[in-house]
């Protein structure tokens, strides 16, 4: 997987060399033969040749929630972005949520309406940038949120065939799956994402992690995941497998689905307690992407920092002071933060024009090893 465009090219030369030597085909066949090669290699293929290129620099993307849905004080308006606003350049990676499109909504969890979703992904992938997607979908046996644990195993069920759960949670997956799958550029062609289904499965709070369910429903549960998106034939999704913090990498992999599901090792870890908390944040960046990273290098994967960020950056050098010196530590091809919420004034994650953090911000922004959308337009 680590070099696929070169395999591809070797592959397309040893067409042309056998034709040569047999002389057993001529060259319309040989051309015909290249072209269903080419053909074969899908946005997923070539998100991961993208993402190793990025690797390769030893640089990597930024990335931000919800980044041009809506920002600290506004809400829909085309063309903003906090990120924008202070550094003069959208993020590499902007990630979007598709809870609640399980339901058929109009619009997730947050309130962002899925066709602007769609529109906004589209236009990232214009400027060159790259899109993620997680995804909060409700609890179907409570039809509580992605928070409400009560139900039992709920996992455990859902993937047992036969069961109600189990035809509800492929019904659900299948609308995440075809949502993903309409995403198409202006020529018509999908536009290959990041998809990190059943994030933060170490800990507890959601009701498909931690002590909501064991080690072999929740891989099922994966695999049913990846079942559902093959049988639609679903080929832009680069798979993403996030845990929260952990303190080795037996916890780390404990859960993990097994290489042909996976595409990049992430890592979810946030900095809760501002000053106080950086020491033990520190620990656990370190902790969860060495095993992330190690793992990533051990199985020919990538390697990311799916989520992360300081509520409200109430540290101000937080992004140059914090972030910066912990991502150097460790080769990862994408370092994302949560969102900006426009209705909870604490809740932002990048600084906006006139927060003590900006100038911060912009040093991060220019440092030579950080991407964002004009310089990950240049990596194809």
């Amino acid at each position: 997987m680590k070099y696929i465009a070169t395999i591809i090219s070797v592959a397309l030369a040893g067409v042309f060399t056998v034709t040569g030597c047999s002389g057993g085909k001529n060259k319309a066949s040989a051309e015909a033969e290249a072209a269903d090669t080419v053909a074969a290699v899908t946005p997923r293929v070539q998100l991961i040749e993208r993402l190793g290129k990025v690797r390769d620099t030893g640089k990597f993307a930024f990335g931000h929630h919800d980044d041009t849905a809506y920002g600290h004080t506004w809400r829909g308006e085309d063309g903003r972005s906090d990120v924008k606003e202070v550094t003069g350049d959208y993020p590499a990676i902007m990630n979007w949520d598709l809870g609640l499109v399980e339901w058929g909504a109009g619009k997730q969890l947050d309130g962002v309406p899925f066709e602007l979703i769609h529109d906004e992904a589209v236009e990232q992938d214009a400027r060159g940038g790259i899109n993620t997607f997680s995804w909060h979908p409700r609890n179907p046996a409570t039809k509580g949120d992605s928070w409400d644990t009560a139900g039992g195993n709920v996992v455990k069920e859902a993937v047992t065939g036969g069961s109600a759960l189990n035809d509800t949670v492929r019904e659900w997956i299948g609308r995440a799956a075809d949502f993903i799958g309409s995403i198409r550029d202006a020529a018509g062609n999908r536009i290959p994402v990041v998809f990190r289904p059943w994030h933060e499965h170490t800990g507890s709070w959601f009701w498909w992690g931690g002590d909501n369910t064991d080690t072999e429903s929740y891989r099922k549960l994966w695999h049913m995941t990846r079942e559902v998106f093959d049988a639609k034939g679903i080929d832009n999704v680069v798979w993403a497998y996030s845990p929260d913090k952990v303190d080795t990498v037996e916890q780390y992999m404990e859960r993990y689905p097994g290489d042909e599901y996976v595409d990049i090792m992430g890592a979810d870890v946030y900095c809760f307690d501002g000053k106080d908390g950086l020491e033990q944040y520190a620990a656990k960046v370190k902790s969860t992407l060495s095993a992330a990273v190690s793992q990533a290098e051990a199985r020919g994967k990538l390697a990311a920092f799916t989520e992360t960020g300081l509520e409200s950056i109430t540290v101000p050098a937080w992004y140059t002071d914090v972030l910066m010196p912990l991502v150097k530590e460790f080769p990862v091809v994408y370092v994302s933060v949560w969102r900006n919420a426009d209705n909870i004034p604490r809740h932002f994650y990048t600084p906006y024009p006139g927060h003590p953090a900006e100038e911060s911000f912009k040093a991060f922004y220019n440092d030579s090893i950080t991407l964002f959308a004009k310089d990950i337009s240049e990596i194809k």
